[in-house]
């Protein structure tokens, strides 16, 4: 749990102090990057990490992870200038990459099936008080102490998380088959260190980097259809068919054939990318309404988002009760049938509306979609056996990943579209006073008095329409997932019984009745 919370708070402590960070080593127009490239860092090297810990043990993958996270927050500390700071911040995320998938699959060899939904929901737990204390602890560093004590608090987090780690787990990693040796065929077999496909590993990375970076900068950094948008589409596409090329010749892959081929694993993998994919609308455009629209600070705007993250462990802890009596398929179908109804919901809310509206559909929110996540996760965990279960934990990870990337370039492009629709109706008496970007229009509304009561009420309204469209993609997306899980998941997920038991542990019959 330490160790995750260092992935954990990463992002909330950091966007707190942007502008400080901005003021000091200047670097305002790319310092969207220093949370780019931690993403970018993060998602590509998921599924390299999900390998490593299923041929060399979960221990040494997470405390290289940690370390690695350590070094990068340490170098953060000490940034010379903004094109530093984001290169220290891709050195973290390439720890964070290591840390948010080992400790998922961990939970999974520690405990058996019928305990992990109390630990799983203990990890969410992490993240839910990550977000609430996030923004107040960097507020307070930043106030009264500097902002580049938002990267040294981690080293003592860290730190004691090494120390647990590597006093108290142990792991006995399953002894591959016996290959037979060249020299020594036909009379004895010998046993060989795993080869790792290192190949395959940078054909991952750079394939991921190409099309994540076209994603999130396209739209923004440059428009969709210039040259350098389409030339890392047309790169990322290249080297996504040269990655195949190279993992079907690979003898141990990085990302096996198997992860698509299984029923189970392929409809989890593109049932959480839709997850992902609906999960921008809250919480990238939830703030910008509750501002914009409800005129709130931005402390109470984090608080209606906020209590989604509260509602969410609490449902991931009880959703046992669900599974367990009526199957992970079909309680994914019911948390993710109520998500698809609760966000087609926030169109429907009154204008302006009060501020306990959209925070009680949050609250809702939180909870369906904590039946729908864990249940899956742990189906596909114990649908493998220990040496397939990192890589089959990184891929659901990777692909809800790819599934935020994806939304966040779609949903802008929506909003967006819907602003300038909007604006370009604008009567004409008022035209003029108008911006015409979405950043624009929420800076514009935060300015008192720049704006006459007609244009800032319509500018209101526009935004309004644009998150309201924004939610019903999102609610597209789960209906999308919703549909995915209906047609291409087995009715009964396959259940394994649990190998491996450490000290303490006992095996579990689950009876197959997931």
């Amino acid at each position: 749990m330490l160790g995750m919370a260092l992935a954990a708070l990463d992002t909330t402590i950091v966007s707190t102090a942007v502008p400080q960070i901005v003021g000091d080593l200047g670097g305002f127009s790319v310092f969207s990057w220093l949370f780019s490239g931690y993403l970018l860092a993060v998602t590509v090297t998921l599924p390299v990490y999900g390998k490593l810990s299923d041929t060399f043990g979960r221990k040494p993958v997470l405390v290289c992870g940690i370390v690695l996270f350590l070094v990068g927050s340490l170098l953060c500390a000490g940034a010379w200038n903004m094109g530093g700071l984001i290169a220290f911040r891709i050195v973290q995320g390439l720890g964070g990459g290591a840390i948010q998938g080992t400790v998922q699959t961990i939970a999974a060899d520690l405990y058996p099936l019928k305990d992990r939904p109390k630990i799983q929901a203990k990890l969410s737990t992490v993240w839910a008080v990550s977000a609430v204390a996030g923004p107040a602890l960097g507020g307070l560093l930043v106030a009264y102490a500097h902002w580049r004590w938002i990267f040294l608090i981690n080293l003592p987090v860290g730190a004691v998380a090494l120390w647990l780690i590597s006093r108290h787990l142990r792991e006995t990693v399953p002894a591959r088959p016996p290959r037979p040796s060249p020299r020594t065929a036909g009379r004895r077999r010998s046993f060989r260190m795993p080869r790792v496909d290192w190949a395959g590993a940078l054909a991952v990375f750079a394939c991921g980097g190409l099309l994540l970076t076209a994603l999130v900068q396209g739209g923004v950094a440059w428009p969709w259809l210039s040259a350098p948008s389409l030339g890392l589409f047309a790169a990322g596409a290249a080297c996504a068919a040269a990655t195949v090329v190279i993992e079907r010749r690979a003898a141990d892959p990085i990302i096996p054939g198997w992860v698509w081929k299984r029923r189970t694993i392929a409809a989890v993998n593109l049932a959480l990318g839709a997850l992902g994919l609906l999960m921008v609308a809250p919480t990238v455009f939830l703030p910008t309404y509750a501002q914009s629209v409800l005129g709130l600070g931005p402390t109470a705007a984090g608080f209606v988002l906020s209590v989604m993250t509260l509602s969410w462990p609490v449902s991931a802890a009880l959703s046992s009760h669900v599974y367990n009596r009526i199957g992970f398929r079909q309680s994914a179908l019911l948390g993710i049938g109520l998500a698809t109804l609760i966000l087609l919901a926030f169109p429907l809310l009154p204008y302006p509306g009060e501020p306990w509206m959209p925070a009680l559909i949050m609250l809702l929110l939180g909870g369906a979609l904590g039946i729908f996540q864990l249940p899956l996760i742990i189906g596909v965990q114990s649908s493998v056996e220990w040496a397939e279960r990192g890589t089959a934990t990184a891929s659901v990870l990777f692909n809800r990943q790819i599934g935020q990337s994806v939304g966040a370039a779609l949903f802008g492009a929506v909003a967006n579209a819907t602003l300038a629709g909007r604006l370009a109706e604008a009567p004409a008496a008022i035209r003029p006073e108008l911006p015409d970007s979405l950043d624009s229009v929420s800076h514009a509304l935060e300015r008192p008095g720049a704006l006459s009561d007609t244009a800032a009420d319509y500018l209101r309204r526009a935004v309004d329409a644009a998150v309201d469209h924004v939610y019903v993609g999102a609610a597209a997306a789960a209906a999308l997932a919703f549909l995915v899980l209906l047609l291409l998941a087995p009715r009964r997920f396959p259940v394994l019984p649990d190998s491996e038991p450490g000290p303490g542990r006992e095996d579990t019959d689950t009876g197959g009745g997931a």
